[in-house]
């Protein structure tokens, strides 16, 4: 008797109790593979003495599920590619605020023609393109690779700003740094962040955590780095010289990137518009938007406002600086944390206290010191939503709808990554001190912080949900009452999500 055991299938009982949209909760999958792996090549060697019969799980015939993540291995080696990749383009991206700084208070003006509302559209396209070009990027992936993905656009990061090096208009600008920039940045991001949920169950955030990490050290390096060549080289070779270290060091690392799609076989689907109709899915595009518009002000605007309130161009760099070194600081642990105290409840938290550090300390802030203190506690947590989203999202879809739902998901950052930094110049009020021009950024920092208020209101909706829709499937009856504020309180009572 041949008989084909799926020991892949999870035996709790929230599995038998899935509603028709099919929560196939990855975390559960996982830790349920992994016990019935152990527990049936136990059986089969202890029936096997003496006796003949089949002494291994394939004698046997028993189908073993190789999809669950092994948490490590090679899956370290990916960990630091990808940081490394994120340093490359992020990073880059990170530093726009300094190249920002610079188009605005250079004298004479580089490009004539070009306004502040010009400069500040250039850096959200970048992000913006980042984000459109995912379903191309994602197709590539599925059809042949992610290395092709990957190498395409490395090529492309790097032509970009080879071209950005011989603007003389504005509109060069707008193609080179900013679409084709784009463009490259995108096709690296989204055919290497899925492949950290693959390699990772248990340390997933962690994993997650320490590559994200790397958007942060590239930000710290090229803020210093780009500031420095900018006074000293020149507009034209910084651009080329940092392309050729963006292009060295990701090509490489793409070479050296694997994923388990052959493994996983992930859905191959470039718009699941079934998750749209999916309310808790809905929150996650909620968080992501409403901190993106809050994310990119502060990031792009940080070194500007310094020199508004009368610092030099370099403390500003290193104002830009410190915020990309706080990232690096605080992604992993966030990373660390979320994976210990619950992913939805960390990334919820942390979204709040950003806001709070904007209403608190930016506000008020008028001196380098005080700044730089904001760059840094503000710095490790403004970056959550890219640090959690992955590890979030596998909460509320399978892991082979995982790509699908990013791939969504980048698509709804389009606008808020977009247009973020042209509401916040637009914000700024202008005013004269002993001839010289200032800006009043208190507009732009209540529009940040109240956008990450928003983000962290959506975050609590989800915890709400995700807690009754767990207790539903463990066969409790929960209705409005106790969802929503009777009974056990699901909107502050702890449990780890």
């Amino acid at each position: 008797m041949d008989a084909k055991i799926d020991v892949s299938r999870p035996t709790a009982d929230i599995e038998e109790k899935k509603t028709e949209k099919d929560f196939d909760y990855s975390a559960s999958t996982v830790a349920n593979s992994e016990r019935s792996k152990e527990g049936v090549s136990k059986e089969i060697r202890t029936s096997g003495e003496g006796s003949g019969e089949a002494e291994t799980v394939e004698d046997a015939g028993i189908v073993i599920d190789d999809s669950a993540p092994p948490d490590g291995g090679y899956g370290w080696v990916c960990v630091m590619c990808n940081f490394f990749i994120n340093s490359c383009t992020w990073g880059i991206n990170s530093s726009y605020g300094i190249y920002l700084s610079y188009y605005l208070t250079h004298d004479p003006p580089l490009f004539k023609e070009a306004t502040a509302f010009d400069y500040a559209l250039v850096g959200g396209i970048t992000a913006g393109w980042g984000m459109l070009i995912s379903p191309l990027a994602n197709l590539l992936t599925r059809k042949f690779s992610s290395k092709v993905a990957l190498l395409i656009g490395s090529t492309l990061q790097c032509a970009s700003l080879i071209a950005a090096s011989f603007a003389y208009k504005v509109w060069h600008l707008y193609l080179a740094q900013g679409c084709l920039f784009g463009i490259g940045m995108g096709m690296l991001f989204v055919a290497s962040v899925g492949i950290i949920p693959q390699w990772f169950h248990k340390r997933r955030s962690v994993a997650n955590g320490i590559s994200a990490a790397g958007s942060g050290i590239g930000g710290l390096a090229f803020s210093l780095g780009t500031n420095a060549m900018l006074q000293r080289l020149g507009l034209a070779w910084t651009f080329r010289i940092t392309a050729i270290v963006a292009f060295v060091v990701n090509t490489t690392c793409s070479i050296f990137l694997k994923d388990r799609n052959k493994k996983i076989n992930p859905e191959i689907k470039m718009f699941d518009l079934n998750l749209i109709k999916r309310i808790e899915f809905l929150y996650v595009v909620g968080w992501g938007a409403f901190s993106m518009l809050g994310y990119i002000v502060i990031l792009f605007s940080l070194p500007n406002f310094g020199i508004s309130v009368g610092l030099t161009q370099s403390q500003g760099s290193i104002m830009g600086a410190m915020l990309n070194l706080g990232m690096a600081i605080g992604r992993p642990l966030v990373g660390l944390y979320s994976d210990s105290w619950g992913r939805i409840n960390i990334a919820g938290s942390l979204t709040f206290v950003c806001a709070l550090t904007v209403f608190i300390i930016w506000i008020n802030a008028k001196s380098f010191g005080v700044l730089i203190f904001f760059a840094l506690i503000n710095g490790a947590i403004c970056g959550t939503f890219w640090t959690t989203v992955p590890p979030v999202t596998a909460e509320v879809v399978s892991l082979k709808q995982l790509p699908s739902a990013l791939n969504l998901i980048w698509l709804f950052m389009i606008g808020p990554l977009t247009f973020s930094e042209v509401i916040g110049l637009e914000l700024r009020r202008h005013f004269w001190v002993d001839g010289v021009e200032r800006s009043d950024y208190l507009h732009p920092q209540v529009f940040a912080g109240l956008m990450y208020l928003i983000a962290a209101v959506m975050m609590l909706l989800l915890r709400v949900w995700k807690i009754s829709y767990e207790d539903e499937a463990a066969g409790e009856d929960v209705g409005p009452e106790q969802r929503f504020g009777k009974g056990r309180n699901k909107w502050i009572r702890w449990v780890k999500v």
